[in-house]
């Protein structure tokens, strides 16, 4: 049964290519996936503020369904838009949040300026939100970035279309939101994504461990990196400690190891770890690919 979130069914076909099935089966799409992820690090130094906000996975689905909560807005509809009560009631639906965590994230969002009242909606308490220029600004060049990524792999236009055309961006992001908040298979992320991205920073430096390798074709089961905790704690502004239970919390469940002869710095991270990265980074650019290809042959607002 195909489920349903809102008013638009989300089950959408996929572009050939784009499918989960052959991005796992790209030879291009592992080493898109560290370009992708340097990028998103390059993005997270621009914007370290907004990052944080977005630097554990529950935060990201928040993060993302306000957003599209705010594209989807009809000016002609008070009730439309970003609201405490449209947001509880999207988390309902996909599960992607409590109504405390829902409620604590939009009260955030309006002390760090990152989201603001706007016009509109019948009562104080139905007044529409809208996110600042610098969320509006992040959003954009998030977007942007996974489409140069889906471009690596068909040589495409998609993120030069979206410069020359933001509206395409606009009736996209919604599209691929409400499917990646109605697949488990991206809101509940394999065991070893899980250690990460469940924590605050946990994303980024998942990211960040898989941007390091010359490749991640595991060989014997394994690829090595070189990584310094310190040093990696400092970069994303996080504590040692915080570094350190994550690292010491995927080598207990074998995700993450230190080489026999234990020097200082190296690492490997384990096939599966890596195949459980791939597999829930192609269904989000599953999502992606098909939104802006839907969004690219839909009239403009």
């Amino acid at each position: 049964m195909q489920r349903v979130v809102g008013k638009e069914n989300v089950e959408q076909k996929s572009p050939p290519g784009f499918t989960v099935e052959a991005l796992l089966q790209n030879p291009a799409f592992r080493p898109a996936l560290q370009v992708g992820a340097r990028n998103l690090i390059s993005l997270n130094d621009l914007f370290p503020r907004v990052a944080r906000m977005v630097a554990a996975h529950q935060k990201w689905i928040l993060s993302q369904a306000v957003y599209a909560l705010h594209l989807e807005r009809d000016r002609n509809d008070p009730d439309s838009g970003v609201t405490a009560a449209r947001l509880l009631k999207l988390m309902r639906e996909t599960g992607g949040a409590s109504r405390n965590t829902a409620t604590a994230f939009l009260a955030e969002l309006l002390a760090y300026k990152l989201l603001r009242p706007t016009s509109g909606g019948r009562t104080r308490r139905t007044r529409p939100l809208e996110p600042t220029e610098v969320s509006q600004h992040a959003m954009q060049l998030w977007f942007k970035t996974q489409m140069r990524t889906l471009d690596l792999l068909d040589g495409g236009t998609r993120a030069e279309r979206i410069e020359a055309d933001i509206t395409i961006f606009e009736r996209a992001q919604p599209i691929a939101t409400r499917r990646l908040l109605a697949d488990s298979k991206w809101t509940q992320p394999p065991q070893g994504v899980a250690v990460f991205v469940w924590s605050e920073s946990g994303g980024v430096l998942l990211d960040d461990l898989m941007s390091r390798p010359s490749s991640l074709v595991p060989e014997d089961g394994r690829v090595p990196i070189s990584v310094n905790l310190a040093a990696l704690a400092e970069h994303y502004a996080i504590s040692n400690t915080h570094v350190r239970r994550l690292f010491s919390n995927a080598e207990k469940s074998g995700f993450i190891g230190r080489p026999d002869a234990g020097a200082r710095g190296q690492f490997w991270l384990s096939e599966r770890l890596v195949e459980e990265y791939a597999l829930w980074q192609a269904v989000k650019f599953e999502a992606l690919a098909s939104a802006f290809d839907r969004a690219a042959t839909t009239p403009g607002h």
